[in-house]
């Protein structure tokens, strides 16, 4: 614990005292800071801005806003340029006569009517001109709405978001065919791997973010870790400086949601940052399934309510520092607190039901952050983030009964559970240790040093079984992952980006075995594992006009067993202390091309190739009993799938897309291992797996309703997912094939926004039509249900 604590607070109070040392004897510098907007008054996102004297550039955030400091006194020539806009050029004199921000506007171009900025995606230029295959999700736009990033991100092509249930059911999410943890969760660029059950993405509520960005395939080396499928990057409000958002909803099912984002900077450079976020739910809703009734009846196709499915969760993340110092632009420690308890209803199957067992945890995780931008030198960067959780989890399963889904329930003699006797409390024991160093030496050249270590060490105890040995049995391990990458810009219609990645874990674990022969005598017996693996990659795009970007990228990636499916997660999953790292060739092939009329007609177009071949394919199964799920190797998995989306917008009245994906994952597996006949399965289609889906959604704007500043928004959405097979489709015949229906689900929703966005009231219906929909093997998700949310928002940035 060490390593996250006491050395990296001593390091910066060293680093504090020395850039304190060079800032006294610095010449006196001054900043120069401003915002960009449209004629309407909107804020421009993305446009760029440079001092040409000194080839100085910065990109404006979300608010217009963009920030030079650290200018000598002087004259300097400003440049500002943004798609679709005429180009603006100004001089100004340091120090200037007014504190005050500097406000430019920029005209519409009238003779480049081809350029344009998507309506229903982020604005974020700078993250779409990369050469990765990124979808960006601009979640500002969803902030009225009642979804968690998990339901904002199952709209994006390519993904899929596959739950159990309702509010804070197991979840698997999907990216092109890769689930799990395949796919890594970052929370601005900070790995989300030990966050623990009370912070996880369907949890989590989409105020809390600014944008969502969705890397498909291959990873930028700066997020650091072993993504095999991709990488999805939470970024919240940090370009804020004082704001309150604030927002509260009830629904169906009993369900609240509440969420509080709060920040205060002051002038000086003190900063303040809270986020607080609630969930609960009783989940009561109706599914339809067969009950075997205790009197020996047995009854198909009842409906019936759940009744032992209640979840909630409690987070607070604070954190409090300095930024815009001569020694960091950011300094600030903070922590994350939480909890959350949930019901379990169901097993892997609806014929499992549970009517006791339940499952509590909370986080306890201080965190650090630095940042410095031109650290000793111009164009070297340093980013170092550092937290431990010291949150623990508790499976409770001490009541011996036997329920249906009647509510009847079976009480037995004696100690029992529904499952498995427990009232196991441990805890994980997570750190993490990430460091990132990026050094620009021109416009053209730029390299990135990242690491990020990982340690996970699971102890626990039940005092129902105090002398079991099993529970002082090991289960640690360590994980590293080091990359190094390099970025040639040669202008601005092409760059390209070629980096490696080193891979290492090591494993702690125990095996049982039998000494004696004698029934019941157990004993346990060390052992170690290791992996080392090298990844590597290349990602580049060309502009063949402005408007029309071509992507390309291939990286072997490899991912390494995380730590619940090794050694389970004391709930649905089992351990697999024998799981192999997978890894895979990926291949994408992207474009995208951006169109306006006359400033009244926007289009867009992206669409993607892709190809992968996974070895040691790891992928989920049922356990011999059909209850739990266990993680196994598939040897070798491919995927050829293609995806793509289309937009259009009318002035600021009307928007509308759709996307599609199809993915064809086959069991490429020729012969088993020990086997010389071709293996039946070979060529199957990956069973479990949704491989047509896709999205559509309609939106609807009527301006100064009621008053000036007064929006009125109607909205639609679509979604569909084809019916897939459960099991290897060559298994079976097709009257004794379990399969996943096919699936629709439309939402609406209207939305009014008061005072420019100061106050909003939104009303949903999700699945309006009551459609009984699945996403895992007859676990239904909720029917016709309807929500209401009241949201207040301010800022000093607005």
């Amino acid at each position: 614990m060490q390593i996250f604590t006491k050395q990296p607070f001593a390091f910066f109070i060293l680093l504090l005292l020395t850039f304190s040392c060079f800032n006294a004897i610095a010449q006196q510098k001054h900043s120069f800071e401003g915002t960009v907007k449209d004629t309407n008054g909107q804020p421009l996102e993305g446009a760029g801005v440079t001092a040409i004297e000194i080839n100085k550039s910065a990109v404006t955030n979300s608010l217009g806003e963009f920030n030079f400091k650290d200018l000598s006194p002087g004259t300097y020539k400003i440049r500002i340029r943004h798609i679709g806009y005429t180009e603006q050029t100004i001089k100004i004199n340091l120090p200037l006569a007014n504190a005050k921000k500097s406000q430019f506007t920029l005209q519409a171009d009238e003779n480049n009517l081809s350029e344009v900025s998507v309506i229903g995606r982020t604005a974020n230029q700078e993250a779409n001109r990369q050469a990765f295959n990124v979808t960006s999700i601009d979640a500002k736009k969803l902030h009225n709405s009642t979804l968690d990033i998990s339901h904002a991100l199952d709209r994006v092509s390519g993904v899929r978001v596959r739950e159990a249930g309702g509010v804070g059911s197991r979840m698997e999410f999907s990216l092109n065919g890769f689930s799990g943890r395949q796919v890594k969760f970052f929370l601005d660029g900070v790995p989300m791997d030990n966050f623990g059950s009370s912070f996880q993405i369907n949890n989590i509520p989409i105020n809390l973010a600014q944008r969502v960005e969705v890397y498909k395939g291959v990873v930028p080396v700066w997020l650091g870790s072993d993504a095999l499928g991709g990488a999805i990057n939470i970024v919240t409000a940090n370009d804020m400086k004082s704001y309150a958002d604030v927002s509260y909803s009830y629904g169906s099912f009993n369900t609240h949601k509440t969420s509080i984002n709060t920040g205060y900077t002051t002038a000086s450079g003190f900063k303040f940052q809270l986020n607080a976020f609630q969930n609960y739910s009783d989940n009561n809703y109706t599914v339809t399934t067969d009950v075997a009734a205790f009197s020996g009846k047995y009854f198909r196709n009842q409906k019936v309510k759940r009744f032992h499915d209640t979840y909630h969760n409690e987070t607070i993340i604070a954190s409090a520092g300095v930024v815009n110092k001569s020694y960091a632009d950011q300094l600030l420690f903070g922590v994350t607190v939480g909890q959350n308890y949930a019901e379990i209803q169901t097993g892997a199957r609806m014929v499992s039901v549970f009517g006791d067992w339940h499952r509590k945890g909370n986080i306890v995780m201080p965190n650090v952050l630095y940042t410095k931008k031109n650290l000793f030198v111009d164009g070297l960067d340093l980013r170092i983030n550092g937290n431990f959780n010291l949150g623990q989890e508790q499976n409770i399963d001490t009541v011996y009964r036997r329920y249906n889904w009647f509510q009847e329930y079976k009480q037995y003699e004696g100690l029992g559970s529904e499952r498995e006797r427990s009232l196991y409390k441990f805890k994980n024991n997570n750190g993490m240790g990430a460091v990132n160093l990026t050094y620009t030496l021109s416009d053209q050249h730029s390299f990135a040093l990242n690491n990020v270590f990982n340690s996970f060490n699971r102890k626990g105890s039940d005092e129902l079984f105090p002398e079991s040995d099993k529970y002082e049995q090991p289960r640690k391990n360590t994980k590293n992952v080091l990359g190094f990458g390099y970025k040639y810009s040669a202008s601005e219609k092409w760059n390209t980006s070629v980096f490696t990645k080193y891979f290492s874990q090591q494993n702690k674990y125990s095996v049982s075995y039998n000494p004696s022969g004698n029934w019941g005598d157990v004993a346990y017996q060390d052992q170690k594992n290791s992996f080392n693996k090298l990844g590597y990659g290349i990602a580049s795009t060309y502009f063949l006009k402005p408007t029309l970007q071509l992507k390309a990228s291939y990286e072997k990636s490899y991912r390494l067993p995380e730590n619940d499916e090794l050694f389970g997660d004391l709930l649905n999953l089992d351990g697999n202390i024998e799981l192999k790292p997978e890894y895979s060739h990926n291949y994408n092939l992207g474009l995208g091309y951006q169109a306006q009329l006359n400033q009244i007609h926007k289009f867009s177009f992206d669409g993607s190739v892709l190809y992968r071949n996974a070895k040691d394919f790891i992928r989920p199964m049922l356990n011999q009993n059909q209850t739990k799920q266990v993680m196994s190797n598939v040897a070798d998995v491919t995927n050829l799938g293609v995806e793509g989306e289309i937009r259009y917008s009318f002035k600021n009245l009307f928007t509308t897309g759709v996307n599609m994906t199809y993915q064809n994952l086959r069991n490429n597996t020729k012969y088993e291992q020990g086997q010389t006949m071709e293996s039946p399965l070979y060529r199957d289609r990956i069973p479990n797996m949704p491989y047509l889906f896709g999205n559509a959604d309609a939106s609807l704007f009527f301006n100064h309703v009621g008053k000036k500043d007064n929006t009125l928004t109607l909205g639609y959405n679509v979604l569909y997912v084809h019916a897939y097979y459960l099991s290897w489709p060559s298994q079976g015949t097709s009257d004794t094939k379990y399969d996943i229906p096919r699936q629709w689900m439309q939402d609406v929703n209207v939305v009014y926004t008061l005072g420019n966005g100061k106050y909003n009231i939104a009303l949903e219906c999700k699945n309006l039509t009551d459609n009984r929909v699945y996403d895992n093997f007859s676990l239904q998700k909720p029917g016709r249900a309807f929500y209401a949310k009241v949201r207040y928002f301010i800022s000093n940035n607005r």
